[in-house]
């Protein structure tokens, strides 16, 4: 049997498929109790993948049952309801569904002609993101990998209307001679931002930071003053405190200057979806761009960010590629790769609209005002067993100070982590370590929030009491 002929075997049997459901349905069961990071044994096995490259064709069903057996353990249970590490979201049912089915659709997103299907909901996503995030009628959405990518398609976007404003082709003329771009970032700015610029060329050594008050949002009154070479770069969700950037007053002062506002919300964007956190948002429509993940706070599969732009010019002058071969099938309709600046893309809208319509507003509202109560009930137990709580949990992130010695305070977050109750990681907050929590999960309920509350404690009081002998 040659190897078309195997491959259209188990494509018709679906043995294959079958096995593979029983496997990640096995997973989906025991994802709830079992530890939170692998265990030494599961890391251990890991070996077991260590071998040469096959010769010769392999048998699919062994391959599956070694991924399962040594792969499945070895997996960080963030599908569960007590991962806190990283903004890490968690899975909606639906969203996990509509995953299994397109991937056995597999499609190509380039352009409408290479999936209709796709090229109509990422236009559905489109508007109902407008509509439910209150953005400007010109915003058009692009569908990428993660925040990362979005705000290099963002800033990309900013490049090109800067130096086009300032009659500079970017695309033909490129940096050489060109005019100076300035860069305007608060203190508290995400790392992804930050190789953004240096992956842009921007130069990080040419930021003009900005000073953050005591919760990392930016001090407008320290802003330098702005013109129509600027590029400034806000946030929605403090990476470590959850804190907002003041949007109206920079953002005013931005319009009336020409300059450019990229707010970064990969996680925090959402909550101008809600009614009940919305207070957090004012002014957020001014800006130029946004970007957000799906994959955080709304709990859609990895991956699924998203680059939101009022400029449509400016957003695919900056990324669209040319080609006879391309340019003979654009489409009327969305052709999907004129908004990214990948043209081969996994069909990840989909799972998007999955979770918006199933969600709905309401829906929308529930799940994110949800973390928010979860993080203000950690931080209230942690409070009243005198940990301290280093900011105003404003929305879904708790800074945690065990102790004012980082030592101990590294050894609690280690006791905690190895306890395999609950997972959370360390940060350095004002030049201290702390211990960040991170809600991002519908499953998370108010009894995971009470079982990881008592591994904190019980890791404290265990690396106090050592420390005392």
């Amino acid at each position: 049997m040659n190897l078309r002929e195997k491959l259209h075997l188990e494509q018709q049997s679906k043995a294959l498929f079958g096995q593979a459901q029983g496997y990640a349905f096995d997973y989906a069961d025991d994802a709830l109790q079992r530890n939170i990071f692998p265990t030494e044994q599961a890391l251990k096995d890991l070996g077991q993948f260590a071998e040469d490259l096959p010769t010769a064709t392999g048998d699919s069903a062994a391959i599956l049952e070694q991924l399962h057996q040594y792969g499945s353990p070895a997996t960080v249970a963030q599908t569960g309801g007590r991962y806190f590490g990283f903004v890490n979201g968690g899975i909606l049912p639906v969203t996990l569904a509509t995953k299994w089915l397109t991937d056995f659709w597999d499609q190509n997103t380039a352009l409408q002609v290479m999936s209709p299907i796709t090229s109509k909901l990422e236009e559905v996503c489109e508007q109902w993101l407008k509509e439910l995030l209150d953005l400007p009628d010109s915003t058009v959405a692009g569908f990428v990998s993660g925040t990362s990518s979005a705000i290099f398609c963002g800033l990309a976007a900013a490049r090109f209307r800067i130096y086009n404003n300032q009659h500079w082709d970017f695309n033909q003329q490129g940096h050489n001679g060109a005019p100076p771009i300035r860069i305007i970032a608060g203190r508290h700015t995400h790392g992804a931002v930050v190789k953004a610029i240096g992956l842009l060329g921007f130069g990080i050594d040419n930021i003009e930071w900005v000073d953050c008050d005591d919760q990392g949002r930016i001090i407008p009154g320290q802003m330098p003053a702005l013109d129509n070479s600027c590029i400034i770069l806000l946030q929605a969700g403090n990476v470590n405190s959850g804190a907002f950037d003041p949007f109206v007053e920079i953002c005013d002062n931005a319009n009336a200057a020409d300059a450019w506002v990229h707010i970064d919300g990969a996680f925090g964007l959402w909550a101008a979806g809600t009614k009940r956190l919305k207070h957090l948002t004012p002014g957020m429509e001014k800006a130029h761009s946004w970007s957000v993940d799906g994959h955080k706070t709304l709990n859609t599969p990895y991956d699924s960010g998203i680059l939101l732009c009022r400029d449509k010019e400016a957003l695919v002058s900056a990324l669209q590629a040319t080609g006879a071969y391309l340019t003979s099938c654009y489409s009327e309709s969305r052709d999907g790769m004129l908004y990214t600046p990948e043209m081969s893309r996994r069909a990840r809208a989909i799972e998007l609209w999955a979770a918006l319509k199933y969600l709905g507003r309401d829906g929308v509202d529930e799940l994110v005002v949800g973390m928010h109560q979860r993080a203000q009930q950690f931080a209230d137990l942690l409070k009243s067993a005198d940990f301290d709580i280093l900011n105003d949990v404003v929305f879904n992130q708790v800074i945690v100070s065990p102790s004012a010695d980082d030592q101990t305070t590294q050894s609690i977050l280690e006791a905690i982590q190895q306890s395999g109750e609950c997972w959370v990681g360390g940060s350095l907050w004002n030049g201290q370590k702390v211990i960040r929590i991170s809600v991002c999960s519908w499953v998370t309920s108010e009894e995971d929030i009470n079982r990881s509350a008592q591994a904190f404690i019980k890791a404290r009081d265990s690396i106090i009491a050592a420390s005392d002998k």
